[in-house]
């Protein structure tokens, strides 16, 4: 099993001023710990699953990716997730691209139907029902592999995205893995199966993820798709492991490998996140060996 970082707070220890060293800080000790993942959120106000409230600092998350983009050199880059409503899924694949291009090839599109409703009436973005939302989100996937295949610069005649020309020059260095966040059994584990190429759930609890990863396989059969094809990720955060308890969360951590769990994503605390990702380095060859 394998170990990710994920940065949803911005309140960093000296202030506004402090956020840019600190996060270059952030990749260098996510690289040196041996982890393969990092992210940030899609997200422009903080949300209340944090603790923190809305006015709490909230960056950019493909700005940040680009930043990070050249403060790092081999851990993948991708929000968890990127919301659909907040870009147009043309350029969104644009964006990821360029992250792609000049990371070297690390860029994964995570992605999801999106949820805050406050940030979207407060920035004016349009929220539809979720219905709907879901609707744009499988548009959208199919708009990202269509301007990811160097053959296919046609147009798209969407229900709700009319492309002209599905242009993207240069194309990406490694064609971004897809990660589809989030466990809904009727419609998102569908997408994952159809168009994803990897999934990340919620580490509730074993019984729970079982669950979810076998409508994940039932969706795959209905769909002629390989169940092994598809990487598998979960968040843990309940609870954070901390310097205490990290021999503790490894132990829990065997009952997800043992469902082929692929990789566990965990997110720092507030102040020095370069500092807490330090502390959890050895945790990484223990979990290679689940």
């Amino acid at each position: 099993m394998e170990l990710g970082f994920h940065v949803p707070i911005f309140d960093i220890d000296g202030g506004t001023t402090a956020i840019a060293g600190e996060l270059a800080r952030v990749g260098a000790a996510a690289e040196a710990s041996g982890a393969t993942w990092l992210s940030f959120m899609d997200h422009y106000f903080q949300i209340e699953p944090t603790g923190l409230p809305a006015e709490s600092n909230m960056l950019e998350g493909y700005t940040t990716l680009g930043y990070l983009a050249a403060h790092t050199s081999t851990i993948d880059l991708g929000l968890l997730v990127t919301g659909v409503t907040y870009r147009h899924p043309g350029l969104l694949a644009k964006i990821v691209t360029t992250l792609d291009v000049l990371s070297g090839g690390r860029a994964v599109l995570g992605i999801g139907a999106a949820w805050f409703d406050r940030e979207h009436h407060g920035l004016g973005v349009p929220f539809p029902t979720v219905a709907e939302r879901f609707e744009r989100l499988e548009e959208t996937l199919r708009i990202c592999a269509q301007m990811w295949d160097p053959d296919d610069n046609g147009p798209f005649d969407g229900k709700y995205y009319q492309l002209a020309e599905t242009l993207c020059a240069p194309q990406p260095i490694n064609r971004p893995r897809v990660l589809i966040g989030g466990g809904g059994e009727r419609k998102t584990l569908r997408l994952v199966a159809r168009y994803g190429d990897a999934c990340n759930l919620f580490a509730t609890d074993p019984a729970d993820v079982r669950h979810k990863l076998d409508v994940l396989r039932r969706h795959c059969d209905e769909a002629g798709r390989d169940y092994d094809t598809i990487r598998k990720t979960v968040i843990a955060n309940n609870p954070r492991p901390t310097l205490a308890t990290r021999d503790e969360f490894v132990r829990a951590m065997g009952d997800y490998a043992k469902l082929g769990i692929d990789a566990v994503i965990v997110m720092p605390t507030t102040g020095s996140p370069a500092a807490w990702i330090d502390s959890m380095a050895p945790v990484v060859p223990q979990l290679a060996e689940l």
